[in-house]
């Protein structure tokens, strides 16, 4: 620009003088072409490089971009180096720490091991001891399950005998019943005795002296004889007080008559009065008071076996 400007001055100072030659003149201008040629070239190349300034900026700006992103995280990952350099330390010391206490641990367990082998070694021969008598036990239950099923057996039998050596005396107030593991002999009283008296009567006695026979060879049971009555009072006279006496007395002349039999084990037999106060029925109908006057004769197995069972197994 400077050249420009000092050749303009020049040809504006020659073309007022009119002494400067055509050949001077034509050499100014030939060199005023050269330097506008000169001048563009200049130009264009101070373009092309503002151009390439511009993008070395542009390049510039991203490799300060590139470089701060990787400053950042250079900084990150020494920031978690330094932490994962702090958690090795604690894991190294707590190794270190680990290895150091292994041997106290490994004893100390080694004892505990020792402890718990001897605790299951008594468990276990406890177990085995609750075992073995867990199977007695279970062997004298199956025993004493076997015994009562023979008792039941044998009261179902001496049901059985008894309903055959009593079938005629059935349907006239007698009746004979298996429940609770022993046998019931129900008589009524219009079978037995006379109203307000304890004498038994002829076809009554046919009756308990049939009983007697069964129970003769029966020795080893349990014979409990029960006297009944209605609720009304005793209305007689002589020795009798009241329904209680009454009870026992007929109770006691059916001991007798079963005493008769030689056979009969007379510490098996037992009398009872229970008066009114364990009716079958209702006292507010005679038919009530009828099924109430009665004589229960209860046959019990032998039981003393069946107890010494239960009292070796608690």
């Amino acid at each position: 620009m400077i050249k420009k400007a000092s050749i303009g001055l020049l040809l504006l100072a020659l073309s007022t003088t009119s002494c400067v030659s055509k050949k001077i003149y034509n050499d100014l201008e030939n060199k005023y072409s050269d330097l506008k040629k000169e001048n563009r070239a200049v130009a264009d190349e101070n373009a092309e490089l503002q151009k390439a300034k511009n993008q070395l900026e542009l390049d510039r700006d991203s490799l300060n971009k590139d470089l701060n992103a990787t400053k950042a995280d250079l900084a990150k990952q020494k920031a978690d180096l330094l932490a994962e350099q702090k958690k090795y330390k604690v894991l190294e010391d707590s190794y270190k720490a680990l290895e150091k206490n292994s041997n106290d641990a490994l004893e100390s367990n080694m004892a505990k091991n020792r402890d718990l082998l001897a605790q299951l070694e008594a468990k276990s021969k406890k177990l085995a001891e609750e075992q073995a008598r867990l199977d007695k036990t279970a062997n004298r239950l199956n025993e004493l399950e076997a015994m009562i099923a023979a008792k039941e057996a044998a009261m179902r039998k001496l049901k059985e005998t008894l309903s055959k050596a009593l079938n005629g005396f059935e349907g006239k107030g007698l009746t004979v019943e298996q429940k609770n593991g022993k046998v019931y002999v129900s008589m009524e009283n219009k079978l037995l005795f006379n109203s307000g008296s304890w004498a038994v009567g002829t076809e009554g006695r046919k009756a308990v002296v049939e009983l007697a026979k069964v129970l003769g060879d029966n020795p080893d049971l349990s014979v409990l004889i029960e006297g009944h009555t209605d609720d009304d009072p005793y209305a007689g006279s002589g020795p009798i007080a009241d329904n209680w006496d009454l009870s026992t007395k007929r109770a006691t002349a059916i001991v007798n008559i079963l005493a008769e039999n030689k056979k009969i084990n007379k510490q098996k037999l037992t009398a009872a009065g229970r008066s009114e106060y364990s009716p079958l029925a209702s006292n507010a109908t005679p038919e009530g008071k009828a099924k109430n006057r009665r004589i229960e004769i209860i046959l019990t197995p032998r039981l003393d076996e069946i107890a010494e069972m239960l009292n070796s197994i608690n």
